[in-house]
């Protein structure tokens, strides 16, 4: 049997980006370079980051920009083995805490037409289909689907969020 360690939800760091990177390649077609997490990190003001770590090892990552009063999930992975464990939630929960204390009225992502599995997580959370960008992704050309949340601050945003939380936490 193998011991699984609590995961914990941290900022990302420069000292992260090679681990971040395993995921990133782990985890898509066409990966982002590490010098782009690098300048993520260190140039744009408007970017956060966060890691997931299951004892020393990252398992995930996501990341968000913020502009004016929304909040753009602009990556988000976990390693591929360690998918269908609610990683993926922990970390959504956070990116949903720290766009709130950003002051995002709302948070907005684009997903592969095919993801699925993704969506459906997406939909769990309160977002919903906004619109396409054709031929969003440059491996493939697959579009893309446009989603966006309620306003953050809308109780029925806040119930829900605290509903899901409540019952990772079980």
């Amino acid at each position: 049997m193998v011991a699984l360690f609590p995961i914990v939800i941290d900022d990302m760091t420069v000292e992260d980006i090679p681990a971040v990177q395993a995921v990133e390649n782990a985890s898509f077609p066409v990966p982002w370079p590490a010098n782009a997490f690098k300048q993520e990190l260190t140039q744009n003001k408007n970017a956060h980051y966060i890691v997931a770590r299951e004892g020393d090892r990252t398992v995930g990552y996501a990341g968000l920009w913020l502009s004016l009063d929304e909040a753009h999930i602009t990556t988000f992975a976990v390693l591929p083995e360690h998918r269908r464990r609610k990683i993926g939630e922990r970390m959504l929960i956070s990116i949903f805490e720290r766009a709130q204390r950003l002051g995002a009225e709302w948070l907005t992502l684009e997903v592969r037409a095919s993801n699925l599995a993704a969506q459906r997580l997406y939909e769990k959370y309160g977002f919903r289909p906004a619109g396409i960008r054709r031929r969003y992704y440059s491996d493939n050309n697959e579009d893309a689907i446009i989603m966006w949340t309620e306003r953050l601050r809308d109780r029925s945003v806040r119930d829900r969020l605290a509903k899901l939380q409540a019952a990772l936490e079980e």
